[in-house]
């Protein structure tokens, strides 16, 4: 990264090779590490149990769509730990998709000369936002950025209604993308309005259609297989009944994203200059994708993962500017990259690194009995083979205040039945911010009554507890181990 090409012509190397040496560095850290976020566990343990027969929304519960799990499911069905390093290049080369793309869009808006730059610019800001590994946007910016790259070639029929199904395929990813999707489609009417009333609307009902397609038929197959309530409840209807954070926290959160998106919007906002009518397209773009930000609340630093994508397309205008050398441009993306490094660093310090996952899976140990998690990574289920307890498998679904009634189950009762199963080993934590204290006591009135400590871990800066049932043979060989 000593200078930044500004066409390719001036590459040595052929410009997708430049944005995947830059992604192998600026994620190596990560690669192999299977505790990188809470989400991505979950999704690659969906996918582990689904390729050994469970149904997503019945057997193993979440509201999130069935396409990302599908995406996980080839790295699932290859186990543990195999499958870590699989869905993480996955990952890897939706980022370098992506961004190659973003320097597509960049030259047909007339920024040629910031291409490059705009490119890996978004490659070294995914390490600021939880972009680092699989999280889901990671994957679906790449069908929303390749919709717009295809509207940029112009608005006929054909790209639009090919726009909408890409759409519609990112939506089942994470359905939040309907807000670009419903910003991108007026803009396709809006440049066919002299067609006449009857053929823009035809086409207004064929986009529509082409970007619920992929739902509806994920639905239909969950209705015929008896589950459409099943399907509706965790999709659709779970959300609406979750309750928000409290205030405090989301104005925390939303500063903590204001913060990671503020340089970008600038650069954004600098960079507006000087572009054509693609270059407007790329704003819409931006615009949507804060307004998905705004609408959805909660403000978790991934929810900014969007807005990204966009933003470094409309960077480009700024780093193709006359004013911006090469020189200036990389010390710039160079002093990214460190700084993202070191978030990086800080975040398995706080995590846990894979060693310390290691000796809490060693401790689950791999059976006879099933595992409950209440608190902890859930990757203990498939790095230890252990049965689960109940069909909520992410422990917040159990415990935390903003899903009591939004699971779909009552939570108490939820617990009552995974213990009433008897699991020969129990994970938890010492508490997090926004459990139910109730649920917690219900838990600690089990462990006192059936259960043991086999030992404490560190997990960063957590410490995870592993119980075993009472006057089991494995604490009794843990306490003449010890003595």
């Amino acid at each position: 990264m000593a200078s930044i090409p500004r066409s390719r012509s001036q590459s040595r190397l052929p410009r997708w090779a430049v944005l995947l040496l830059v992604a192998l560095v600026a994620r190596a850290v990560t690669l192999g590490n299977p505790i990188l976020q809470v989400d991505e566990q979950f999704y690659f343990v969906t996918a582990h149990a689904m390729h050994g027969g469970a149904l997503p929304y019945v057997d193993i519960w979440d509201r999130k769509p069935i396409g990302l799990f599908l995406l996980y499911l080839p790295a699932a069905a290859l186990g543990w730990p195999d499958g870590i390093i699989v869905y993480q290049i996955f990952a890897l080369a939706a980022a370098v998709g992506t961004a190659f793309l973003i320097s597509v869009l960049a030259e047909r808006a007339g920024w040629r000369r910031g291409a490059l730059a705009a490119a890996i610019l978004y490659i070294l800001w995914l390490n600021f936002a939880e972009g680092q590994g699989g999280q889901s946007p990671v994957f679906y910016n790449l069908p929303v950025v390749g919709a717009v790259a295809m509207l940029a070639g112009g608005a006929t029929r054909p790209r639009a209604l090919a726009a909408m199904l890409l759409l519609g395929l990112a939506i089942q990813i994470k359905y939040s993308v309907v807000f670009e999707g419903a910003a991108l489609g007026c803009w396709v009417l809006w440049q066919r309005r002299r067609d006449g009333a009857l053929a823009v609307a035809g086409l207004a009902a064929a986009m529509i259609a082409l970007a619920l397609a992929p739902t509806a038929a994920a639905w239909l197959w969950y209705a015929r297989a008896g589950q459409s309530e099943a399907f509706l409840y965790a999709n659709f209807l779970s959300i609406l009944a979750r309750s928000r954070d409290p205030i405090a926290e989301q104005a925390g959160n939303f500063a903590f994203v204001a913060v990671i998106l503020a340089p970008l919007l600038v650069l954004a906002w600098l960079g507006r200059r000087g572009g054509s009518a693609v270059a407007g397209l790329l704003h819409l773009w931006l615009l949507a994708a804060l307004g998905g930000l705004f609408a959805f609340g909660g403000w978790y630093d991934h929810y900014a993962l969007p807005v990204i994508a966009a933003a470094c397309a409309c960077a480009a205008g700024f780093f193709a500017g006359d004013r911006r050398t090469p020189r200036a441009t990389a010390i710039f993306l160079v002093a990214l990259f460190i700084g993202g490094q070191g978030i990086l660093l800080f975040k398995r310090h706080e995590r846990g690194s894979a060693a310390q996952f290691a000796a809490i899976a060693d401790a689950v140990g791999t059976g006879p009995g099933c595992l409950l998690v209440y608190s902890g990574p859930t990757m203990l289920y498939p790095a230890t083979g252990r049965c689960r307890t109940s069909h909520l498998v992410f422990p917040s679904h159990f415990s935390r205040s903003r899903e009591r009634g939004a699971v779909g189950v009552d939570q108490a009762a939820a617990l009552a039945a995974a213990l009433a199963t008897r699991p020969e080993r129990i994970v938890a934590d010492t508490g997090y911010r926004g459990e139910r204290p109730a649920i917690r006591r219900q838990l600690h009135a089990a462990l006192g009554r059936d259960y043991a400590a086999l030992g404490a871990f560190a997990l960063g800066s957590k410490t995870l507890i592993v119980y075993a049932p009472a006057g089991s043979a494995d604490l009794a060989r843990r306490r003449s181990t010890s003595s």
